[in-house]
């Protein structure tokens, strides 16, 4: 079991029909807390009901709080969410939110330094107010993992290119490695290339790569490690990459050989993708026997 801190946006993803508490940050803590690791999550909420039930639900779901700093002048963080026929989403990001106006409080800080891991991606970073506080904490931090997670126009390359010189663990999808290698400057065209050509520009050991339905490529300490997808029928994606992510990370860290660390990983994120929703229950038994069906 580890102490995990998580940073970033929680938010309710707005769907045509429904509402769904997400945010990339709170999603991963909220699978990393099902596989019981101690997950503190750093982030923010106005004070209105969304904020109450948001806060209440994190709460309930193991995560610890007293973190989740509670602003007068901002409303809790919502998105407006798009399935497309196939499942994929597209987001509208409501700006100016809580979640944009982090601070550094000095209890944080403690809970930064005293983690074995520390989540974040570049979303946080759109408001000047969140991003020093994210950079504040990096320097803190002992093991720092950057889940890209772009959302245009909310990021820009040197920003990129900071923090993921400063990550112990990148995260990309297949679009993500592409685009911010052919930024970096890749010649490259394929995908192992350019995750190799990451490696070497942020000098970073340890990098995964999703592929959607086609699963993930996992390069750590020297080693590439492969798993090729799970066969399901899509229902939404929403989430899908940072369950796989929490599940990456819980696998290693628990000293879980890679190989079977990706296996997990994929599996957990194709039973996120054919269920409704960011964050299903899954039990280790359902992960089991989809990995290996008796």
């Amino acid at each position: 079991m580890s102490n995990i801190v998580c940073f970033g946006e929680v938010l309710w993803d707005v769907f045509p029909e429904h509402k769904k508490i997400g945010g990339a940050p709170l999603n991963v803590a909220l699978r990393l807390a099902s596989f019981e690791h101690n997950v503190s999550m750093i982030s923010a909420v106005g004070h209105d009901e969304l904020g109450t039930t948001l806060l209440k639900f994190i709460e309930e779901n193991n995560i610890n709080t007293v973190h989740v700093q509670k602003l007068e002048d901002f409303k809790t963080g919502d998105v407006q969410v798009v399935l497309s026929d196939k499942g994929s989403a597209s987001y509208t990001i409501e700006y100016p939110r809580a979640w944009d106006k982090i601070t550094v409080e000095d209890d944080a800080v403690l809970t930064v330094k005293n983690a074995d891991a520390f989540v974040f991606g570049s979303l946080a970073t759109r408001d000047a107010v969140s991003k020093q506080t994210l950079y504040n904490f990096i320097e803190l931090a002992s093991y720092k993992i950057f889940d890209l997670n772009l959302r245009p126009p909310f990021y820009n390359i040197d920003i990129l290119e900071y923090l993921m010189n400063k990550a112990d663990f990148i995260k990309f999808n297949d679009d993500e490695l592409f685009e911010v290698s052919a930024y970096l400057g890749s010649k490259f065209n394929g995908l192992e290339q350019n995750l190799m050509f990451i490696a070497e520009e942020t000098n970073t050991k340890h990098i995964c790569v999703t592929k959607g339905s086609h699963g993930a490529v996992l390069l750590y300490d020297n080693q590439l490690y492969y798993n090729s997808g799970y066969q399901i029928e899509v229902k939404d994606t929403v989430g899908a990459g940072d369950s796989f992510l929490a599940s990456l990370v819980s696998q290693l860290l628990n000293n879980v050989e890679p190989q079977m660390a990706i296996n997990f990983a994929s599996a957990v994120g194709a039973l996120v993708a054919e269920r409704e929703g960011a964050n299903p229950k899954l039990s280790t038994f359902d992960i089991e026997t989809f990995i290996n069906p008796k």
